[in-house]
């Protein structure tokens, strides 16, 4: 299968990594998301250099494109065709521009 046959083109990767952290109290905020902030970091350079769109949090919208690669200038047209007010819009948005 061509790889931009689908939305979602890294299908050969072998492995997903997913840095997920969790902690109990608002004081934990800073310290528990820079760890995972850190941990993210760190393995960038063993990873194939894509992303996962359903693993994207809300502060990452700015990466979106960048986890839909090559096939992301067609998902915004087909965006744009049926779904030109954005009515389903709650998840890593591709906006109909």
């Amino acid at each position: 299968m061509q790889p931009e046959a689908m939305a979602y083109s890294n299908r050969d990767a072998n492995y997903v990594m997913n840095v997920h952290a969790r902690w109990e109290t608002a004081v934990e905020d800073e310290r528990c998301i820079a760890w995972a902030r850190e941990f993210f970091n760190r393995s960038q350079p063993y990873a194939s250099g894509g992303a996962y769109v359903n693993f994207l949090t809300g502060d990452e919208a700015d990466r979106t494109a960048f986890a839909y690669g090559a096939s992301y200038e067609r998902l915004v047209a087909l965006k744009k065709k049926f779904d030109p007010t954005n009515l389903f819009r709650i998840n890593q948005n591709i906006l109909p521009t």
